[in-house]
């Protein structure tokens, strides 16, 4: 077979690459700042806006499926992924207003951030689908297209990870929340303008004229959802046991389709339960960087980078940056190690490396300086190392799922894959207020001794998961590779 030049994509491609880097360019500016404007310009403690991140993700989430369904069944690929847009941009602009403080204030922030969470909703889901029915089956360019399109959501974070914090420190956080507005308002006029060209690309619902009727009930319904949303940012009680609910509900249907399969496919869900758990602690770690880690950043490490100034919320960026440089190295180790890196292995290895980018952090709280500031290039180690887990555990998730659940449970699968996420936002913004400084305290020899101490905590458990995970490693590979 001849070599495929994974540069040579059909046309929708580069279309669905540039709206899915404009909305990830908007979210993850406005979740770069996001629990610092919360702290700095609203007032609220540390522990209190880790916290709130950490339901707000959550809902986030948990919303995704939503978006999917009405993709698929409901509105279209197509019209859902504007819509989406349309939401996120009303989110934003909000937003924005919240922080220029003329309006609403807190109020206004609730609701900006139920309109995000629903307009996430609508729109994660679909430009993937939709990308996915741009090729016929068995096209060789497909994988390429998909590592492409991976590279676009790092593309888009990277650089408003740059942008957003250095606009909120010269221009406000309005202008900087106006930014994310601005990304989520040139993905809706660039996926109406140019749709033509996806013109009979789509799902069902997409080839035909749109139902008014459902548009408007879709509409409604998100209204009401983004509003309920903002209650329970409110009332994070209530947030937290709709979860629990929902996610009790979810694991019994599952392990109950489980135990109503024999033998092998009953084995492999196990296995895919096993590694979901492994996602949950994964994410928890994840969701420190917008949270413990940015404080971190603000609080004791020294705000430059090889020299150059930094704003201390820019070194988020080193995220998408570190998988940017480390994604094309681990394809090439893949193809290399073939069947001898498992999944489990991997899962196992994401694992190690995320306990060591922790355990990094609090050795090198003993080289600070007097002033308790450490040198940066510590954090740059840990985001290498926590980067590089990601792409071996939420890199593979959804590949995981696809591999070892049935196809009639596909897409239930999914949507537990993304309720790990979800549980692990809520875990996450507890385990970050492990990290916060009591009010006033300001002092940087203080915070670094409690980081030194949390980080010591996280990275030691996360060890012990990880040989655990080593451990259990060589019998959940024999059970995929239908050797047990």
């Amino acid at each position: 077979m001849s070599d495929v030049n994974v540069f040579k994509q059909p046309k929708p491609f580069y279309l669905i690459f540039s709206i899915e880097f404009w909305e990830r360019f908007g979210f993850y500016g406005m979740q770069a700042i996001l629990t610092v404007y919360l702290v700095s310009i609203l007032g609220m403690s540390e522990s209190e806006s880790f916290t709130l991140f950490g339901a707000f993700s959550a809902l986030i989430f948990g919303s995704v499926a939503i978006g999917g369904w009405v993709g698929d069944k409901i509105l279209g690929t197509k019209r859902t992924i504007t819509l989406g847009a349309f939401i996120l941009t009303i989110g934003y602009s909000l937003l924005g207003i919240s922080a220029a403080g003329e309006f609403g204030g807190k109020e206004l922030l609730y609701i900006a951030m139920g309109f995000i969470t629903m307009g996430n909703g609508l729109f994660k889901a679909n430009p993937s689908s939709l990308l996915a029915k741009v090729y016929e089956e068995n096209d060789p360019r497909l994988d390429g297209a998909f590592t492409m399109y991976y590279m676009a959501i790092n593309l888009g974070s990277f650089f408003s990870m740059l942008l957003s914090p250095w606009i909120a420190e010269k221009m406000g956080y309005g202008m900087a929340f106006g930014v994310s507005a601005i990304g989520l308002l040139i993905t809706m006029v660039n996926f109406i303008v140019m749709g033509r060209i996806v013109k009979n690309i789509g799902s069902k619902p997409d080839m035909v004229p749109v139902n008014k009727l459902y548009y408007a009930a879709v509409v409604v319904v998100t209204i009401l959802l983004s509003f309920l949303s903002a209650v329970l940012l409110q009332h994070l009680f209530y947030a937290h046991a709709i979860l629990v609910i929902v996610g009790v509900i979810i694991v019994f249907v599952y392990f109950k389709e489980a135990f109503k399969s024999k033998g092998l496919e009953r084995a492999k869900m196990l296995v895919a339960f096993v590694l979901m758990l492994q996602g949950v602690v994964f994410f928890a770690l994840y969701f420190q960087m917008p949270t413990s880690l940015n404080f971190f950043a603000i609080h004791n490490v020294s705000h430059d980078l090889f020299g150059f100034k930094v704003e201390p919320e820019q070194f988020q960026a080193l995220n998408p940056f570190w998988i940017m440089v480390a994604s094309p190295l681990l394809a090439i180790l893949y193809n290399k190690l073939g069947e001898r890196f498992a999944m489990p292995f991997k899962f196992a290895f994401g694992m190690v490396l995320c306990s060591l980018a922790f355990l990094i952090l609090k050795y090198s709280t003993g080289f600070a300086n007097t002033q308790g500031i450490i040198n940066s290039n510590w954090l740059v180690a840990s985001y290498l190392l926590q980067s590089v887990g990601e792409l071996l555990v939420s890199g593979l998730g959804l590949a995981m799922i696809a591999q070892l659940v049935p196809q009639r449970m596909m897409g239930f699968a999914m949507g537990m894959w993304f309720l790990t996420s979800a549980t692990a936002a809520i875990l996450a913004g507890w385990i970050a207020s492990l990290t916060a400084a009591p009010k006033g305290v300001i002092d940087s020899n203080q915070t670094l001794v409690l980081y030194a101490e949390v980080f010591g905590e996280i990275g030691y458990v996360t060890a012990a998961i990880a040989v655990f995970t080593l451990v259990i490693a060589p019998k959940l590979t024999r059970i995929i590779q239908d050797k047990e």
